[in-house]
């Protein structure tokens, strides 16, 4: 990538900024062993001693932490037989021997404990949920957590028995439709809690309120969408995607950029690495003219995927910029704190979207922001569209069946207000089951019962607001508090253990066949927390995702999958191509099939998928790696086909 992008013409003061920037940035958080550094991967070489001597101990960093996961954990061994596993004790023992700076990220496991004590009590293993939490459980309790018992241990006790629960979430949503420009430019009518979260949501990012404007949308889906809708592409042809996975966001603005005039353009990713093809990239970026006034379209950059945790240098937003592109930054797929460090106070993007839910392992239902560089509103065009929403306090959600006649459409209404967004929120983090759909119905049929016996309830909004205009967001606090070092090392040593675990398990009787092939990076400084694989049986034999996401479930543990896209394979990994490539199931996008549409990335790779929010510790994937290692048994699957009859007495088709 290095050859490809120096020469770029982007020798501009801002390029050189960054990469002074990102230079002493590396050093600093490879010395303490910390955080990610994106930006390493940079456009020019480096232009001082310093800068050169940071380099060097950036890449030495790097090496040394590869090497010593690879050659401290489970070294020459492989394990042919899944009750041959050590115990989770053994493992965790060894895995704090070859990363000892784990222990200094215990204040995650003591606020697990204290304000996330339900993911102990139901031993559920939550590894399907993207974004950021806006509140922690213990926020929804009527009496206080349980004390911490020890806060040396990684295995905290769980309480003896869950406490009472408010099922009533702390607000809902309402949609509207409107014009997004007269929406962001001029706002509307807004609650003291909408006002209050945005407030909170704005200083989380460090975004300023002089910078920039926002709206509240139903999920990423909406957001992806509305900008779609609003922007110019009569005048502004193109929109180029940088996503190795097909994403129903990025589908969605595909769609209405094509109705609009849109000529849409997407990055391509090596096999096997899934690297960027940066020449190709390069070719699509960089303006023919070296002077243009006019802009060429729009440029969407997520910064890292959220299937095969794959980062990307930072730079191709600054080239975009230099030749004449809007950037979108897709954030919804980024770690708590990576904004905050690294990407708005540089680049500056014209547009940014991010997502939030409520809260981890407990309520998925959230909303999106939506936001827009002030002086790039004035490019949108005007267009009338669905998808915002308005944070709706919870103390109004209980007036309007209090003060109403109480008929069952009006609680009905209500309580729509309150779960209309969960289904498509939580597909987010992957296609949601018909098994997973029943359970959020039956959610939604179960709060709907409880408001119609409410005569009155008094949950008032003041109960989780600090001062007037202020509302406490422990969620957002708990991740200010630890910051990008802690749980950036935490992430790393986590994933970086799972993928190495993961690579070591291999089919007995066999000429050497893995169990699971991981797309994408494989053990890595400076990877995402997020791993794309699938399982193959003995015989070398996909085991489909959908089937291991189910079986997975029935272990409570929650996986997603999806599809990988555009991948390029060079001439020597031909052979190679027909037997990994697969076309894609027939769906729907905005009521067009899209394999009617034919389009040539139907070729791709269905994969299950496990992301690691920052509360994850490793009894987390230390369960997924046992599950999997199951699979090693080769009568696994009809095993767990027979268990299932056997308890329900029916057959049921997994």
């Amino acid at each position: 990538m290095k050859a490809d992008l120096k020469e770029t013409n982007g020798k501009s003061s801002m390029s050189k900024k960054i990469q002074s920037l990102c230079l002493k940035e590396a050093s600093q958080v490879c010395l303490h062993g910390c955080c990610p550094t994106p930006f390493v991967s940079s456009a020019h070489e480096p232009q001082t001693k310093a800068d050169a001597k940071r380099t060097s101990t950036s890449a030495a960093c790097r090496r040394d932490f590869a090497s010593k996961t690879t050659s401290s954990i489970f070294p020459n061994t492989q394990f042919t037989d899944h009750e041959s596993l050590p115990s989770v004790q053994q493992a965790f023992s060894e895995f704090t021997k070859a990363y000892p700076q784990y222990s200094e990220t215990y204040q995650i496991d003591q606020i697990r404990a204290q304000e996330y004590y339900h993911l102990s009590f139901s031993n559920h293993t939550c590894l399907d949920y993207l974004g950021i939490g806006l509140f922690s459980y213990s926020q929804l309790q009527k009496r206080e957590s349980p004390a911490y018992r020890n806060p040396s241990s990684s295995f905290p006790a769980p309480p003896q028995s869950p406490p009472p629960v408010l099922d009533i979430p702390f607000f809902g949503v309402s949609y509207k439709t409107g014009n997004l420009k007269t929406q962001l430019l001029h706002g509307g009518p807004a609650s003291e809690l909408e006002s209050a979260i945005k407030k909170r949501i704005m200083t989380f990012l460090n975004i300023s309120e002089n910078d920039y404007c926002m709206v509240f949308t139903a999920n990423k889906t909406s957001a992806f969408k509305l900008l779609a809708e609003s922007y110019p592409f009569q005048s502004n042809r193109k929109l180029l995607t940088v996503y190795d996975y097909e994403s129903e966001a990025i589908e969605a603005m595909t769609h209405s950029s094509e109705k609009n005039g849109g000529k849409v353009m997407s990055a391509e990713f090596s096999w096997p690495r899934l690297r960027i093809q940066s020449s190709k990239l390069k070719k699509m970026i960089v303006s023919k003219e070296k002077k243009t006034k006019k802009k060429r379209g729009l440029f969407v950059f997520p910064l890292h995927s959220r299937m095969t945790g794959a980062r990307y240098p930072y730079l191709w937003m600054s080239i975009a910029q230099e030749n004449g592109w809007h950037v979108l930054i897709d954030a919804c797929a980024l770690g708590p704190k990576d904004m905050d460090s690294f990407g708005l106070s540089l680049f500056r993007p014209d547009f940014l979207i991010c997502s939030f839910y409520k809260v981890f392992g407990e309520n998925p239902s959230g909303f999106a922001c939506l936001f827009a560089k002030k002086s790039a509103v004035s490019i949108l065009e005007t267009s009338t569209s669905s998808g915002m929403v308005g944070i709706i306090p919870t103390k109004q959600l209980f007036r309007s069946i209090t003060e109403s006649p109480g008929t069952d459409s009006d609680v009905e209404q209500t309580s729509n207000s309150i779960f209309g967004s969960v289904l498509v929120q939580a597909s987010q983090s992957g296609r949601l089951e018909e098994d997973q759909q029943k359970n959020y119905k039956i959610q939604h049929e179960e709060v709907t019962e409880k408001l119609k016996g409410l005569e009155m309830a008094e949950i008032s909004e003041s109960d989780n607001v600090k001062e007037k205009g202020e509302i406490e967001c422990k969620g957002l606090d708990q991740v200010d508090s630890l910051g990008l070092v802690t749980i950036s090392n935490r992430a790393r040593c986590l994933i970086n253990w799972l993928v190495n675990a993961l690579l070591k398990l291999q089919h007995p009787n066999t000429e050497g066949i893995p169990l699971v092939r991981i797309y994408g990076p494989k053990v890595k400084f400076d990877r995402g927390a997020a791993i794309a694989f699938n399982i193959f049986d003995w015989k070398g034999e996909k085991v489909e995702p959908v089937l291991v996401q189910k079986l997975a479930d029935r272990s409570n543990i929650s996986l997603s999958y999806g599809f990988l896209h555009h991948i390029s394979f060079a001439d020597k990994y031909q052979e190679q191509k027909d037997n990994v490539m697969e076309r894609r199931s027939n769906k729907e996008v905005n009521g067009t099939d899209v394999n009617k549409r034919k389009d040539k990335n139907d070729m791709g790779i269905a994969v299950v998928t496990a992301a690691l929010g920052f509360l994850a510790n490793f009894q987390d994937i230390y369960k997924l790696w046992a599950f999997i290692a199951q699979f090693l048994d080769a009568d696994f699957v009809e095993k767990e086909r027979w268990r299932y009859t056997a308890l329900n007495q029916k057959t049921i088709e997994v």
